[in-house]
């Protein structure tokens, strides 16, 4: 066997002298402290960060309905889409609110959009709570949740197709390149809370538009991927069949010492720090995630107000389970994906009243028992959620039942960290066409999250990637407390 250097310099004898003592902890300890950082770039992010200013909240929860949730059969019912049904834009008193050059439309597209047969509601809505605010019929739970809920009925978005999911997680389309999502922000900002579990988590089937995160963050702030099977929550996440405790250790120590010399090399190779700091969380995991995935400890009556009794809603509410049982032990960012693939579970171009019941049945449930656990918890003022998709849908009819997608105006809500609860915020006109009302582009969303964390996007950008305005977005002070 070829012996190691026998003149290392110092920053390798330092690396070397943690391994050696105490493995893969005392390492990672002399790189948080900038042992191995001396080469790296200039905006290089310690874990364990510290936020710009006092927070409001600690953690967020993403929750994504893939597909285009519309938002007239769910957060912002339009009764004057079925008191014209049947008519086209241009035959209702709402022709001339439609003006293209006020949102810089195209003559063309506008034309044709006047033409499209307005489609009635497919649902029933009414009051919920004591702030009275009009929900579908098809979130009963939600609605019971309305008076800790913020909805921002003005969204906007510029993709009208489906990389718009992408555009909700980093705030660019997807033809400007690739750039890091909010949830990577965050982690690259603040860092660790847990240093036994991931910071980044993330649940459900992603698209390959959307599967990373890092970007040129660096695959270290990627989301890591949970299953909810306690036996086998993530990938390599246990060890080889037979390989018992101290035989691992000697393997990871082994790995680790190797990979440190070669980063001492390669000092800003990302793939090579991920890579290292990725084998010291998974050694750390395989107790860790197991256990906050054990749902056997959870009573009969939590297991029940999260839908594990019912199938219709036993995948998400488990995974909403999962959520509540990694926040309270320190997880930064959770985001689950709910209907991926190909276009999304929500994409109802046909059957939007089959589609949505049966979507919004699997969900309602889990994410009001979510709201309602972390509360009762004390968990919600330190945790932002958030319901998003990306896109609504049009207030005209696609084929005989179905509707397009629509970027001109949708609903999101958010929740707990700080948010005001009971608020209807901006507004689309009377057919849920346009958002006219407080507009606001999907980075508003990000820019209110991290304001509720202590974060200045501003303070966050790397040299040489300077990003645009609209990147860092405004943040809603209105909905915030």
């Amino acid at each position: 066997m070829t012996d190691l250097p026998l003149s290392p310099s110092r920053r390798t004898f330092l690396a070397d002298f943690g391994l050696g003592f105490t493995g893969l902890v005392l390492g990672a300890m002399l790189a948080n402290d900038g042992v191995l950082k001396a080469n790296e770039p200039e905006a290089w992010q310690p874990p364990n960060g510290h936020p710009h200013f006092a927070p409001k909240a600690k953690s967020v929860v993403w929750l994504f309905m893939n597909g285009g949730v519309s938002h007239a059969e769910s957060f912002d019912p339009k009764p004057e889409m079925t008191k014209y049904a049947g008519k086209s834009i241009s035959e209702t008193p709402y022709a001339d609110t439609q003006k293209p050059e006020r949102l810089n439309r195209r003559e063309v597209a506008f034309n044709v959009e006047l033409r499209q047969k307005l489609y009635p509601l497919q649902v029933g809505f009414r009051k919920y709570g004591e702030s009275g605010i009009e929900l579908s019929d098809w979130v009963p739970h939600m609605g019971s949740c309305i008076d800790d809920i913020a909805i921002v009925r003005s969204m906007w978005t510029t993709d009208d197709n489906h990389g718009a999911q992408t555009q909700f997680h980093s705030g660019r389309h997807m033809l400007d390149g690739e750039f890091p999502t909010l949830g990577a922000w965050v982690h690259y900002g603040l860092g660790s809370i847990n240093e036994n579990l991931p910071q980044f988590i993330s649940m459900g089937n992603r698209e390959y538009w959307n599967a990373k995160d890092g970007h040129y963050l660096g695959p270290a702030h990627d989301a890591v991927p949970i299953r909810i099977d306690p036996n086998n929550p993530l990938d390599y996440g246990k060890p080889a069949s037979g390989l018992g405790v101290d035989e691992q250790q000697l393997s990871f120590d082994l790995a680790g010492r190797l990979n440190r010399l070669k980063a001492i090399e390669y000092p800003n190779d990302p793939a090579l720090l991920a890579r290292i700091k990725a084998y010291e969380l998974a050694f750390r995991m395989q107790t860790s995630v197991p256990e906050a995935l054990g749902f056997n400890v959870e009573t009969q009556a939590t297991q029940e107000m999260y839908g594990l009794n019912e199938p219709a809603t036993r995948e998400f509410g488990s995974q909403m389970l999962a959520t509540r049982r990694l926040i309270e032990r320190g997880v930064r960012f959770i985001q689950v994906q709910h209907g991926a693939g190909g276009a999304g579970a929500w994409d109802a171009h046909g059957g939007l009243k089959a589609n949505h019941e049966k979507n919004f049945k699997a969900v309602d449930k889990p994410v009001a028992g979510l709201l309602k656990d972390l509360k009762q918890r004390g968990l919600l003022d330190s945790t932002i959620v958030i319901f998003a998709t990306e896109f609504g849908r049009t207030p005209a009819s696609q084929g005989t039942d179905g509707r397009d997608h629509h970027p001109y105006g949708f609903s999101v809500w958010m929740a707990g960290g700080g948010i005001k609860g009971g608020i209807a915020h901006g507004a689309t006109d009377e057919i849920g066409f346009h958002a006219i009302e407080h507009r606001h582009y999907v980075t508003d969303i990000h820019a209110t999250i991290l304001k509720q964390l202590g974060l200045d996007s501003r303070k966050l950008e790397i040299p040489g990637r300077k990003r645009l305005d609209i990147d860092h977005g405004k943040p809603i002070d209105e909905i915030i407390a």
